[in-house]
């Protein structure tokens, strides 16, 4: 029994030395994870639960990875994955949008949550219960031109002016001091922001923009990779994503577990918004998808025809090019 054991482990690390994945280093008489680096979009919070998760149930290692999960500094996800910096990196559909456009060889491999999770939140004594009541009312946000489109769409629906509108750049700031003091909404997501406020008993109104507009129901957040790391590393990018989406289901099963094990590597966040945040995002990572992490062409069709429609682009990308599910573990 035990000689058969070894047969099967010996049979596994080949595995991992042929894919790729890992090398046999001679000196030590072990085999050597390939070391990669994720970057995350913004600080640890419950989007990256599964990377975490992967990391912490060792799923990368027995898929031959060594993970450094890095915050971005001097630059942006987008621009350390176009470089090689980072080989994985977390970023959201309009970026890759945006990045493809000037010719940054990025692409989408997966789709942590299937729907935008996003929208326009008030405290419920601001009175702004539609896009209609946006009116006369003050907007705080990060200063891009999809912020005034996104306004203005949702607006029109109710035959409202986006011009009667004042937008006020207040960049990253905590939502609640700026809406007491400064602002009358903002734009938020509502597994974290939202959360939090119910969690400190503060009411608010909140416009899901997918509810509102099917084509703002777009994918945020997604994990990307480099087009030379598809062409060149598809079995590197399997495994990672192999072992990632382990990660996610996991966690889409066990959110309580999920959020202590991200607080273990995040011990700075709020216990208590980490995990009622992990229980409300957990059925959203897989929502109504036979697998997590895959991709829909109207999904990116949709929300590229959008753009170009409200001028945000000159030209409409291939989206064909833009994602990929060819890196899903098959099912």
């Amino acid at each position: 029994m035990l000689g058969k054991v070894k047969f099967v482990l010996a049979v596994f690390l080949l595995m991992l030395i042929f894919s790729g994945c890992a090398t046999f280093d001679e000196s030590s008489n072990e085999i050597a994870l390939k070391e990669i680096t994720l970057s995350l979009d913004w600080t640890p919070n419950t989007n990256h639960t599964g990377l975490y998760v992967a990391m912490d149930q060792g799923y990368y290692k027995e898929a031959g990875l060594e993970v450094e999960i890095i915050q971005p500094a001097g630059g942006t996800a987008e621009q350390l994955v176009a470089a090689d910096q980072a080989q994985f990196g977390i970023s959201y559909q309009e970026s890759v949008t945006f990045a493809r456009l000037q010719g940054i060889p990025i692409v989408s491999i997966a789709s942590i949550i299937q729907h935008n999770t996003s929208g326009f939140a008030s405290l419920k004594e601001k009175g702004i219960e539609t896009p209609q009541d946006f009116e006369g009312k003050k907007y705080g946000g990060w200063g891009s031109p999809v912020e005034e489109a996104t306004l203005k769409a949702l607006m029109d629906k109710y035959g409202a002016d986006v011009r009667k509108v004042e937008i006020i750049t207040s960049g990253d700031v905590d939502f609640f001091a700026a809406s007491e003091q400064d602002v009358d909404f903002a734009w938020i997501f509502e597994g974290w922001t939202g959360i939090e406020a119910r969690i400190k008993g503060i009411d608010l109104n909140y416009i899901d923009l997918g509810q509102e507009n099917e084509a703002l129901d777009y994918y945020t957040p997604i994990i990307i990779t480099n087009e030379q790391n598809i062409n060149e590393n598809p079995d590197l990018v399997r495994s990672f994503m192999a072992a990632t989406t382990k990660g996610y289901e996991y966690a889409v099963k066990n959110p309580e577990e999920s959020a202590e094990i991200l607080l273990s590597h995040a011990p700075e966040l709020d216990r208590e918004l980490v995990v009622e945040s992990q229980k409300f995002l957990s059925d959203k990572y897989l929502a109504e998808a036979e697998t997590w992490g895959i991709q829909r062409e109207e999904v990116w069709e949709r929300y590229t025809n959008w753009l170009y429609e409200n001028e945000l682009i000159d030209e409409k990308i291939n989206v064909k090019e833009a994602f990929t599910n060819d890196f899903l573990p098959e099912r």
